[in-house]
């Protein structure tokens, strides 16, 4: 069955193209440390009178 199916042009090249599975990649090479930047200030406060822009409600959306 897979010599039929390699026989034909279209069939071939896909399988020059993707016959194979790529490295497998470590763990270690998908992750980065960084170090995080100092958190507090004005930025990381929480403000309770402007917390109302950050509501987000499906029922107000549509205007119900």
């Amino acid at each position: 069955m897979d010599k039929e199916a390699l026989t034909d042009p279209a069939a071939s090249a896909r399988h020059a193209r993707y016959g194979s599975l790529p490295e497998r990649i470590r763990f270690e090479d998908m992750t980065e440390e960084v170090d995080a930047g100092h958190g507090g200030g004005t930025a990381a406060s929480y403000n309770p009178e402007g917390s109302w822009k950050y509501y987000s409600c499906l029922g107000l959306d549509l205007g119900l």
